[in-house]
């Protein structure tokens, strides 16, 4: 089509004449959206769209786009676009680059970009030498920007490798020269961000109304900062440097570029369409929350693609160092439209908010909507929730869900407000209400406090005056907890949230497992236990036999129930320092451990994660009287940090938690219940409103800070240097959907990517077996393949006709001994056979190809020899099997049950048949009945010295659990077994996911729990050792 007329004269006959055609085509090839087309004159530049009335007037008033010879953005394909390039480019089918330009979107590019849309797509086209096949100059540059943004480069270090790619190619490459120079070339597939500057004392942000100014109107401060120091000195307002920046990420244009595409947009209505749906909660969409809001906004709630968004902030230090008091609040968005495994992924997480609906296209089913969407929670740690909540966290009433019902006593000697009183939230006529010595001396008669709905909080705030500024004096008053009225009520459905901002599990566990191994191990400065701490003890007249006793110019404490001898010590310490766990399960828990000093060091969030969820109540097996042991082992977080729950348990499980709780005033000192001890009694409410906690704790935020932490190469402007680093994985993040060479950045490839057929990962040789080794193999592998099913039946009855007097045991050791050649002679006789079932029936090779390491089912196996050279443990193997059991030889009448049996794998092989392998595990296996048992605390106990099933080595790599076996410290020759938490991604279960794996309980049935029988004795001191606390302080 000739577009000569585009450079005509806009009053002559020739330009009215093309814009017809052109409005001619616009409606037979471009899609409109409610009847408008995008409106590619000067004015409008193809960001709005208008009528095809309007569409005409503006272009013969304001004139075509000059340089639009491509009318992409109106049905045109850039194949018919004519390139100057002599040389061809290969490119795959579908031209990938071609639909990344055409998804970028008018709306993508902004108008700042368009008139850089003829680079980009001749870019797109150009060789990057000549002769080249293999790249263009944009696929290249899009290949080493994601180099540079998945192993964090650094600007320079990318320059530099610029410069040597330079040399290194044929002298005609069109490679550019360093960063900038890319930089440029991606810049319209990049987003936009803003700018706003703010006072230095956070009273005002330098918009709308304040724009203009040049000082804070509330504290009198200079928007900029000083030139060399002298505020005196004049520079030109480009030159000028703000004191403080907000740096703003537009989210429309992002959520457009997410429906964009059509994968994203599949996965955006995952929630409604493929989420399972049995009465269990897996996910937000499945919450009481969830389904209020299509309760009470069903115009919302109609539409599947709408977004619920988790709001999460946190402060950090960019710099990575504690020399600086620089601190940084990103605020961040969770999508959790997405399926379990992608929505607290790195690659949706975004920094920004909005709160208007706009038109969005939508790849996925090819049409425009109406996108809405609602902050569905806060994601925050303790302090951050008096930011976002406006609530004080702090003081008498630091429970924002008790708020003034909050029960508090402040220590005298201590000089600490601690949170006890937790029988207020047993049922009304529980045992433990009526004990006194055993609690703080009296009985407990109040009942348990309501929670504010959204509508009360909202009528104690709604007169509070914010007061935003360091500068400015808040008025104090101590009648009202809520210091100012949280933004979040400008929401309209904010107050009909039952939780409007979450309890962080990450943080609660870390603080209360600090508390636990500091008291514990009596750990200087971390112990919740002393001098001052026995003294309010006198002073509140409980638990006489733990009062200071003076000798001298001593005190001498006498040891509590929770004080551990220094034998117990050394056993608890040397548990946890002996232990291997499997890669990938956690850190190296060796490291941890100070034997000589008998302490924990340096623990992090997931270590104490670990902890709590299986090592500590194995660790303690040996130590503590047995109440207090079992309680410790009921605080741990198992059933509140689940992924899959069932709402039914929520009564049973919430109670349960109160119990401990109870438990642990008890046993522990008033000091030890900390606010953070507390908030543990109110953690199983927020799972019953919003789902389970996975969704709402701090991993993912934390591991992201550390991501924006890198991001930190200018130390002089950090802020600037995240925002910009942010950007340009957007960009990246965006092509890798287009172009299958690029690795996506924030969904980081799992090693367990052939979860079914598994890899070998080290070790690897061919050995020759014995034909006995390998008929095992081979028989075992015919008894578990499905297609052979029908002739193991066929030949068990063959056996039983012939021999008619034989028991059913003897039958089945027949037919193990002859199944082989029977089933050989059967296959090969019938020609209407699969060619898998041919391969199966003429038997595997005796060479064998065998593993150190083998990678299936989203664990990493080891064999024995290989653990012994390794750091962690990854031969542990479990198998649940149904097997047939017999009482006694002449039984007839087998007893069909499933069983788990445990062992350590020996040997990793690939039985080869030809045509295909099968991955099977040659293990020592425990005998069931005498080698495996539980205790009463529900551990399972594993005597791995007890051999049996040694005819039986094999098993099917397919069918393996792994598990991982700790010395018991009560007896040196038995061993408990942990499950081991896979890793990886599984897509097509919506029930696995990502970050946090969810770890097995340690116990299989903890022993129920009898306050009934519960004697008000107090349980306070140690009757087996004296080794209590000395302090260098007379009582006196």
């Amino acid at each position: 089509m000739d577009r000569s007329w585009m450079n005509a004269s806009r009053i002559t006959e020739e330009y009215e004449n093309g814009v017809e055609e052109f409005l001619l085509f616009a409606q037979s090839k471009a899609q409109p959206m409610w009847g408008k087309f995008f409106c590619p004159c000067v004015k409008c530049g193809n960001g709005r769209r208008q009528t095809i009335d309007d569409i005409r007037t503006h272009l013969i008033c304001e004139g075509i786009i000059r340089s639009y010879t491509k009318w992409i953005w109106h049905g045109e394909s850039l194949d018919t676009a004519d390139m100057s390039q002599a040389d061809d480019v290969t490119t795959d089918s579908g031209n990938p680059i071609e639909e990344m330009i055409c998804d970028l979107g008018q709306e993508g590019f902004e108008e700042a970009h368009a008139a850089l849309y003829d680079n980009i797509e001749v870019d797109s086209k150009m060789p990057l030498y000549s002769g080249c096949i293999s790249f263009t100059k944009l696929s290249a540059v899009l290949a080493l920007v994601n180099l540079k943004a998945r192993f964090g480069w650094s600007d320079k270090s990318f320059s530099e490798l610029l410069m040597l790619l330079t040399n290194m190619l044929p002298a005609d490459n069109i490679l550019p020269k360093n960063h900038y120079q890319a930089k440029k070339i991606l810049c319209p597939v990049g987003m936009q961000y803003e700018k706003i500057h703010a006072c230095c004392n956070d009273c005002i942000l330098y918009r709308d109304d304040f724009a203009e100014l040049d000082y804070c109107p509330v504290c009198g401060v200079s928007r900029y900062r000083p030139t060399n120091g002298d505020s005196t000195v004049l520079v030109s307002d480009a030159d000028r440097r703000p004191t403080k920046v907000c740096w703003y990420l537009p989210i429309i244009p992002r959520f457009k570029r997410l429906f964009a595409n059509g994968e994203d947009a599949k996965n955006l209505i995952w929630h409604a369409n493929t989420r399972k749906s049995d009465g269990l909660m897996r996910h937000p969409a499945d919450s009481p929350q969830w389904k209020a809001i299509d309760r009470l906004y069903p115009e919302f709630g109609a539409e599947p693609r709408n977004l619920r968004l988790g709001l999460a902030t946190d402060g950090m230090n960019p710099f990575g160092t504690l020399t600086t008091n620089h601190s940084s609040w990103p605020v961040l968005l969770f999508i959790y439209n997405l399926p379990p495994w992608l929505c607290m992924k790195r690659k949706y997480v975004m920094l920004s908010t909005w709160d208007e609906r706009v038109d969005v296209w939508d790849a996925n089913l090819q049409h425009a909507f109406k996108l809405r969407a609602m902050v569905f929670c806060t994601i925050n740690d303790f302090p951050a929730y008096e930011n976002l909540s406006g609530y004080s966290v702090k003081g008498h009433h630091a429970c924002p869900i008790c708020e003034q019902n909050t029960s508090f006593r402040q220590l005298k000697h201590g000089k600490k407000t601690v949170y006890t009183r937790h029988r207020r939230f047993l049922k009304q006529y529980h045992p433990y209400r009526h004990l006194k010595k055993a609690f703080d001396g009296s009985q407990e008669h109040e009942t348990v406090p309501n929670p504010l709905t959204g509508d009360e909080v909202y009528q104690r705030v709604k007169d509070v005056v914010n007061m935003f500024g360091k500068s400015q004096k808040k008025p104090s008053s101590t009648s009202n907890m809520w210091k100012k009225k949280s933004i979040f009520f400008d929401l309209p459905y904010w107050s009909d949230h039952h939780v409007r901002h979450c309890i962080d599990v990450m943080h609660v566990e870390k603080n209360v497992c600090d508390s636990l191994i500091g008291t514990l191990l009596n750990i200087k400065g971390k112990t919740k236990d002393g001098f001052k701490c026995r003294q309010d003890l006198v002073d509140m007249g409980i638990r006489q036999v733990l009062h200071p006793i003076s000798k001298g110019n001593r005190t001498y404490l006498p040891p509590a129930c929770y004080t551990m001898s220094t034998a117990e010590k050394r056993s608890f310490c040397e548990c946890l320092r002996n232990i291997k766990v499997p890669q990938g399960y956690s850190s190296n828990i060796k490291s941890l451990v100070s034997v000589n000093e008998l302490k924990l060091v340096g623990l992090k969030s997931h270590d104490c994660h670990v902890l709590m969820q299986q090592l500590l109540p194995v660790a303690i097996r040996r130590t503590l009287p047995e109440k207090v042991r079992v309680a410790i082992s009921r605080l741990c977080f198992n059933a509140i940090c689940a992924k899959v729950i069932d709402p039914k348990q929520l009564d049973a499980l919430e109670d349960e938690v109160v119990v401990v709780l109870c438990q642990m005033e008890m046993f522990f000192p008033p000091s030890f219940f900390d606010i953070m001890v507390h908030l543990v009694v109110h953690l199983v409410r927020e799972i019953r409103c919003c789902g389970p906690t996975y969704f709402r704790w701090m991993y993912p935020v934390e591991r992201y800070m550390k991501v924006l932490k890198g991001y930190t190469k200018n130390r002089h402007r950090p802020e600037a240097s995240i925002v910009e680093r942010y950007v340009a994985e957007e960009c990246i993040e965006f092509a890798s959907q287009y172009i299958d060479s690029l690795k996506p950045v924030g969904v980081p490839a799992s090693r367990h990517d052939q979860p079914i057929a598994g890899k070998g990962t080290r070790g690897y040789n061919v050995v020759t077996m014995t034909r006995h080794d390998v008929s095992q193999a081979h028989l075992y592998i015919l008894n578990n393949t499905t297609e052979v099913f029908p002739y193991i039946e066929a030949h068990k009855k063959h056996v039983r006709d012939s021999h008619p007097k034989m028991n059913m045991m003897r039958v089945l050791q027949e037919h193990n001994k002859t199944f082989i050649n029977w089933f050989r002679q059967t296959i090969l006789a019938d020609k209407s056979v699969s060619r898998r079932l041919t391969l199966l029936a003429i038997g595997p090779n005796l060479n064998v190809p065998t593993w150190k390491g083998y990678d299936i089912n989203n664990y990493s196996f080891y064999t024995k020899s290989q653990d012994d050279k390794s750091s962690v443990q990854n031969s542990g193997v479990c198998v649940d099997a149904d097997s047939e059991h017999f009482s006694s030889t002449s039984d007839n009448n087998p007893i069909r049950a499933s069983m788990s049996y445990f062992g350590v794998i020996q040997e990793i092989w690939e039985v080869d048949y030809t045509s295909f392998r099968v991955p099977v595990f040659k293990c020592q296996w425990v005998n069931g009945t005498t080698g495996v048992f539980q205790d009463p605390l529900g551990f399972t106990l594993v005597d791995l010295s007890k051999v049996a099933y040694i005819d039986e080595p094999f098993i099917m790599a397919a069918q393996a659990r792994q598990v991982f076996y700790v010395q018991d410290p009560c007896n040196s020759s038995l061993s408990v077994a942990l499950q081991g938490r896979p890793s990886g991604m599984n897509y097509h279960n919506d029930e696995s996911t990502l970050d946090i794996g969810q770890m097995s309980s340690f116990s299989k049935q903890l022993p129920s729990m009898n306050e009934a029988d519960e004697v008000d004795d107090g349980h306070a001191n140690r009757v087996d050792h004296d080794e209590g606390l000395w302090e260098n302080i007379p009582t006196g």
